[in-house]
């Protein structure tokens, strides 16, 4: 019996492993390549599949999903003979999971390869300044390049991003001197420009400020001669309208004389020939009046007016 019941539990457990050989699920988003004997007979895609158990073989296992890559840094040579290193990033998607299984041995060193070489072409035309400043057309170049040669080994490459380029110590030291020369540079520009702007705008209301103070001087120096012309003319009206004769005038002359004289700088003033006919009109009114308290004198005769002779 003891033979018997090894020889079914023997049994039993090549059932369970032809079971497990033959039953397969494959997760979703994967693949798997299923040889014969050797040989490349289909491939199984995502959820339950059966194979023939010690018959076929499940080869490789690829996952469709798109994969990130990061290459180390690689030197390249730039046009104008300088090295700088690169690092890259790759992003690609297997869409043929048997070309991609038969086609290429290593995929990923394939692409590796692929793109340090394709790399070194690009950098190898332009200068290190266009480097610098041409991420977005180093990235087209190299993604086209990747894309047409990977496309036969069922290889999608759908991103290449270059993630530094690392130029040497002593350019990089250069580069900073000069982008610290330039920002002094701008910001003394920036400062002279402050300063001249203010100066023109100081200058501008310095301007506006005497135009003003000027126009507000001739209007008051012009309201001031208005005024005046209009005491003149109005006081003149005033002499008129109250009929003044040549005594009042007189008096009134002799009244302002004083003050034509007054003040320190008044060393020499001339009298005006005007001033004997007043002196004269006043003299006449005083005598009119007699002595003290225009008493007239009495006991007095005239003297005779003696005429003097002609002379011939």
């Amino acid at each position: 019996m003891e033979p018997i019941i090894i020889v079914l539990v023997i049994l039993v457990v090549l059932v369970f492993i032809a079971l497990m050989k033959t039953v397969q699920v494959i997760p979703q988003a994967s693949a798997a390549i299923v040889e014969r004997f050797g040989r490349y007979t289909r491939t199984l895609n995502a959820g339950l599949n059966i194979v023939v158990p010690f018959i076929d073989s499940i080869r490789n296992r690829i996952d469709l999903r798109e994969q990130v890559v990061p290459f180390p840094p690689q030197p390249v040579i730039t046009q104008d003979n300088l090295v700088v290193n690169i690092d890259t990033v790759i992003y690609y998607q297997v869409t043929d999971a048997r070309a991609a299984t038969y086609e290429v041995a290593s995929y990923i060193q394939a692409i590796e390869q692929l793109t340090v070489t394709t790399l070194r072409n690009i950098i190898g035309g332009m200068d290190l300044e266009r480097t610098l400043t041409s991420r977005e057309e180093i990235n087209a170049a190299l993604r086209g390049v990747l894309d047409e040669a990977t496309g036969k080994w069922g290889i999608r490459v759908n991103r290449v991003e270059l993630k530094a380029i690392e130029p040497p110590t002593s350019i990089q030291d250069s580069m900073e001197k000069q982008m610290r020369a330039d920002r002094d540079k701008r910001a003394a520009i920036l400062q002279a420009e402050g300063v001249r702007q203010s100066e023109i705008l100081r200058a501008e209301g310095e301007k506006q400020s005497a135009i003003l103070r000027a126009e507000g001087e001739a209007k008051a120096a012009a309201l001031r001669a208005e005024g005046e012309a209009q005491a003149i003319r109005t006081v003149f009206e005033s002499i008129h309208a109250g009929d003044p004769d040549q005594k009042l005038l007189s008096y009134q002359y002799l009244q302002m004389l004083p003050k034509i004289a007054e003040g320190d700088a008044n060393k020499l003033w001339i009298v005006p020939s005007e001033i004997g006919d007043a002196l004269k009109g006043l003299s006449g009114a005083i005598g009119n009046f007699g002595p003290l308290g225009g008493a007239p004198q009495t006991g007095t005769t005239p003297a005779p007016r003696r005429e003097q002779p002609p002379i011939d």
